[in-house]
This record gives structure tokens, sequence and C-alpha cells, in this order.
């Protein structure tokens, strides 16, 4: 009997001790800022799509003709080219848990690479349109198209940058902050979410 007592424990003494981290609890990753930040831009672009939509129901036939100027396959392409880059991302950070920052440095670097590769295309796409004629003040329809696709090719520089941020913490210190990679993963995922959003209403959806 005496056994039984000193074998059984009770949930106040199986409980996590306060400040101790259960490993088998959900994580957020990043850090409560970044999500604020996330959230917020979400919220923001999600007014400029509801605009969008807005505009292209009174102007339909407009915005349909308008759309069979722009490339599907270049914004396939750069679809593709930012969901490579979040995959790498994600890897990045999973690396990073398992103590393995050389490979989580190499990922980082790939992410980083195809989202260059995205701003590159995305060059291609302006200057093509621009020497066509087809610039901002054309009609409503390439009016959103510049300022949805340049408002988010700011985000994808400062994605980048964040990038360079998160490869610089891999590089220098010999247990990066888990934190730190997350927060800045956490952003290119809002970046490539954007994007796949843009790519729907602007070049798919008729």
């Amino acid at each position: 009997m005496a056994q039984t007592e000193q074998t059984s424990s009770t949930p106040a003494e199986t409980a996590t001790p306060p400040g101790v981290a259960r490993q088998d609890l959900p994580h957020l990753p990043s850090g409560k800022d970044m999500w604020v930040f996330v959230l917020g831009d979400l919220v923001i672009f999600g007014g400029y799509f509801i605009i969008f939509m807005i505009y292209r129901h009174q102007q339909h036939a407009l915005f349909l003709d308008s759309q069979r100027h722009l490339s599907i396959t270049v914004g396939a392409t750069n679809t593709l080219l930012l969901l490579t880059s979040s995959w790498f991302v994600a890897r990045a950070v999973q690396s990073t848990r398992a103590g393995e920052g050389s490979r989580a440095r190499r990922l980082t670097v790939l992410g980083g690479l195809c989202g260059v590769l995205f701003l590159l295309f995305k060059v291609y796409e302006w200057t093509s349109k621009i020497s066509e004629g087809l610039t901002f003040p054309h009609n409503d329809f390439f009016m959103f198209y510049y300022m949805l696709t340049g408002v988010h090719v700011f985000h994808v520089a400062l994605g980048l940058v964040f990038l360079g941020v998160v490869y610089n913490e891999l590089r220098t210190r010999k247990a990066p902050r888990i934190s730190m990679v997350e927060t800045g993963a956490t952003y290119w995922h809002m970046v490539d979410l954007l994007w796949v959003v843009i790519f729907a209403l602007v070049y798919v959806m008729r």
C-alpha cells in the first residue's frame, strides 16, 4: 500500500511546472508583434481586393478585355516561384529546429533566390506592358494591376530583407534564435499568400 502511494502521482505532480514549455503543446511560430503586423496587412489587402471586385463588377467587359493582355504563363510562373520559395523557407525553419544550421542557411538562400527571380519576372512583365502603352492611367483595370502588383513587389522586397536577417542569424550564431527564423518565415508566407490571391483575381478569374 505504501509503495502504491509513493508511485502514484496526483494531477498537481504531473502538471507542467510554471515557466517550463510543454513540447506537445501547440506552438504558434513567430512573435505576437509579427502576427499583429501580418493580420493588419491582410486586412488592408482585403480592402483592396473588395474594391477591385466592385470595380470589376461595374466594368466587367472592360476588365475581361484588359485581362487578355496579361500573360497567364508569366503569372503562373511567378506563383510557382513563390510557392517553391515558401517550401524552402518552411524547410529552413524545420532544419533550424533540428539544429542543422548549415542546411537551414542553404534553404534560406534558395528561398531568397526564388524571390529575386519573382521580382525579375515582374519587372519584365511591367516593361512589356508599358511598351505596349498599357500604363497605370490606361484604364481602371491597369490602375488596379499596377497598384496591387506594385504594393506586393514592395512586400516581396521587404520580405527579402527579412530573409537576409534570418540568414545572418543562422550564419553568425552558434545557437540561432528560432523565434527570429520563424518571424522571417511568417512574413514571407504572408507575402506568398497575398500573391496567390492577386494571381487568382487579376490573371485567372473571368
